[in-house]
Order: C-alpha cells, then sequence, then structure tokens
C-alpha cells in the first residue's frame, strides 16, 4: 500500500482509511497549526525521529480511554488518601512538554515537535496537566484539546504516581464536561490497566465527528 508524500504547501491528507497496515498514512509536510488541526480532527498524527521526516499516522483501530470509564485501582485510592494531591491546568505548557522530553530516554519531542505544540497552546487548542502530590509538583501530561475530544501526546513523573494522578483527576474533570475520549493513539499496558480500550475505526469516526461543531474557544 502506497504511503503519501505532503506537499510543503499544500495543507491536506488523504483519506485516513488508506493508511497501511501498521497505521503509516503519509511522510512530508509541515507542523503549521492548520495542518495539525485538519490532521487531529481526522484521527491523523505525526509521529517520528529526530533524523526522519515527518510521519503521519493513522492507526485503523483506535485506543482510547472513555473519561467515565477511568480505572483507579485500589492501591491509587489508598495513595489518594494518603496524600494530598490536586492538578493544575496549563500552569506552564512549555515546561511541562519539555520535561515529557528529557524524561524520557528515546522520545519522538524534537525541538520542532516542540515549538508546534506550543504554537498550538497559544492557539487555544493544546493542553497541558499538572499535578501536585504534598504542594510538590510531582507529574503531568498534555495533549490536543479540539471539542470533546483529547487527544493525548505524552507524561513525565517526577514523584511515584505523578503522571497516573495527573491523568485519574483530569479524567474526571473531562467526564464532568461531556468530553467523549482521551485519545491514547497507541496501545499500552499501563494506560489498558487504567481503563483503556480498543474501538473500531467506525466509533472513532463518529466520535470525530463532533468536531465539526466545536469552537476553540470553548477548549479547557
Amino acid at each position: 500500500m502506497a504511503v503519501y508524500r505532503l506537499d510543503d504547501n499544500d495543507i491536506y491528507f488523504p483519506e485516513p482509511t488508506l493508511a497501511d497496515d501498521n497505521g503509516l498514512l503519509a511522510v512530508g509536510g509541515d507542523l503549521s497549526v492548520e495542518r495539525l488541526v485538519l490532521a487531529y480532527g481526522n484521527g491523523i498524527f505525526p509521529w517520528f525521529n529526530e533524523d526522519s521526516p515527518i510521519l503521519w499516522w493513522c492507526p485503523k483501530k483506535r485506543f482510547i480511554i472513555r473519561p467515565s470509564k477511568i480505572h483507579v485501582s485500589s492501591s491509587m485510592k489508598k495513595f489518594f488518601r494518603k496524600h494530598e494531591v490536586y492538578i493544575r491546568i496549563n500552569r506552564d505548557f512549555a515546561d511541562t512538554i519539555h520535561r515529557c522530553r528529557t524524561k524520557r530516554k528515546t522520545t519522538w519531542i524534537t525541538d520542532d515537535m516542540e515549538e508546534a505544540y506550543i504554537r498550538m497552546y497559544e492557539n487555544n487548542l493544546a493542553v497541558s496537566v499538572e499535578s501536585f502530590i504534598d504542594g510538590k509538583l510531582a507529574g503531568g501530561l498534555y495533549g490536543v484539546c479540539l471539542g470533546k475530544c483529547f487527544f493525548g501526546e505524552s507524561m513525565f513523573s517526577d514523584m511515584e504516581n505523578g503522571s497516573k494522578a495527573a491523568l485519574i483527576i483530569f479524567s474526571k474533570i473531562l467526564e464532568e464536561r461531556n468530553f467523549l475520549m482521551i485519545d491514547c493513539q497507541f496501545h499500552t499496558d499501563h494506560l489498558e490497566s487504567m481503563g483503556g480500550e480498543y474501538i473500531s475505526w467506525e466509533e472513532y469516526r463518529e466520535m470525530l465527528d463532533s468536531l465539526k461543531k466545536y469552537d476553540p474557544q470553548e477548549n479547557l
């Protein structure tokens, strides 16, 4: 199956279902706000290494967490009872994405990716979430927020359960605001243990259809 090469000057994507069996759809293009909004609105996201061209992915099976179904283990419930835990939204987006980058041995978060998602944040299209445990910054996450869909990008932890606490509390806020999903992009055992599940492309596409009516000013 062909992988499409994008034109830097023409903001478009091929039909998402044309992605190969691994989910790779296209190569090239840029990381402009306009292209990223078009990508996420069609279930497409960039993921590539420093020394490779921009690669765009659209897996046919999607792995998501429904905010209302976030799983809180008994050990996490005990942890919440034992500690003062809270989150802040958009405390410092640039700091959070950089921590997500530097806390990993290997990462796809290049200089260009950092700059691109900071531009998304500046346009009210991306969100960072930071958790605090007993008054100290413990962890966080960031992602793209369009309408009632949150597209998770990466997490970091500076303390035990830092990112997990951020995701759990943030999910409760998303549930209160009637969000449809947290798109996890790829499966991990960790996210599955927290309520992640596979859904069909058809169901995922229905969720994306809700974005046709969204107003960026109503984002978190």
